[in-house]
Order: C-alpha cells, then structure tokens, then sequence
C-alpha cells in the first residue's frame, strides 16, 4: 500500500497520524520518522483527505512547536543523563554534534534545524542543557514550526496541481528524504574519517 492510498484511506485522521509524527519526532527524541514527507504529502494530497491544505499546516505547526517544547523540558529536567556513547537511539555523539551546531548558530540554530533531519531531534533539549531562557526558545521555536510546516504545506498544495507529482509522490517523498539526510550524512561521513585518521 503505497502513501497515496494509505493516506486517502484514513482521510481527516490522517492528521491524527501525522500530529502524533511530528510530536515524537521533535519531542521523545526518536529521529527517524519521516515527518518532512508526510506534511508535504499530506498538503498534496488534501483533496483526497478532504481537508484544506492549510489545515494541514495548521496542525503540523502546532505538534512541531508542541513536541520541541516537550524536548527542551526533557533537556531541562533529565540534561545528559539521557545520553551515552553506547545508547541506540540516545548517543552521546548526537548531542555533541548538535551544540556544536546549537553554539555555531545561536538562537537561528533552532528555525535552521527545523529543517534538518535528526539535528531538529536534538536542538530542543540541547538548549534545555544549556539553560537557554524558557521565553527566547519558546519565541523562536513558534517561528520555526511556523515556517517549517508553511514551506512544506504550500509546496506540497502547489505542486500537487500538477498529475506528474501527484502520479509520483511515493519517489518525490523518497526525494525529500535523501535530500534532507544527506547533509548529515556527509557530516558524519567526514567525522568517521577524522576519527579514523587521527587514530593512526
């Protein structure tokens, strides 16, 4: 069962599923959901589901600022003792990356990891750890999910008017997801060989 047809299935619901997505992804530190590609799919696809595209965006804004809220009070209250070098999930090197990204950045290093996989994961409770003011997070995390879901929900209601897209949404959500990942993944290709160099 292929995106289309398992979206147009559950119809309005489908913004059940994609909330519940977004929560997780942002906010119990679990990186690997494909929240991007189901915002945009979903706003391409909303006639099917019978909902505005904007509703769409709506919803998406609010579960991405809700779950970023939830990560930095878990940084906050539990800080790094939630992270270890041999956790599956939980390592300690993505923490590590994302307050070298957290400090390089600032306060624009929480609207730019909206957009990248796994680094948008780890930004919330990096700032909780790093004692950032609750009401500059909070200002600047509403802005990033603002923009988040408003790129993905007009880009997907945009180019879901043309039958090429819509006919293909299962490769371009594969797209999506290379493009979004592959930054990190070349940032921790070139870490592994700096590593690996510096050992011998």
């Amino acid at each position: 069962m292929n995106i289309i047809t398992s979206l147009a299935v559950l119809g309005p619901v489908a913004l059940v599923l994609i909330a519940a997505i977004v929560v997780v992804e942002n906010g119990l530190l679990f990186p690997f959901l494909p929240g991007d590609s189901l915002v945009f799919a979903a706003a391409l696809l909303a006639p099917m589901l019978h909902l505005p595209w904007w509703v769409i965006v709506v919803v998406a804004a609010v579960a991405a600022f809700a779950g970023a809220e939830l990560g930095f009070w878990i940084g906050r209250r539990y800080g790094r003792r939630l992270f270890r070098e041999d956790a599956r999930v939980f390592k300690l090197r993505y923490l590590e990356e994302t307050e070298v990204f957290f400090e390089r950045w600032g306060r624009f290093a929480i609207v730019l990891a909206r957009f990248v996989p796994i680094v948008r994961t780890f930004v919330p409770p990096a700032a909780g750890i790093s004692h950032m003011p609750h009401g500059r997070f909070t200002l600047w995390n509403g802005i990033s999910a603002v923009l988040w879901a408003g790129v993905l929900g007009i880009a997907g209601a945009l180019l879901g008017q043309i039958p090429w897209v819509a006919a293909n949404i299962d490769w371009i959500m594969v797209g999506i997801v290379v493009v979004t990942v592959l930054p990190v993944g070349i940032t921790a290709l070139k870490r592994h060989r700096e590593v690996q160099e510096s050992r011998r």
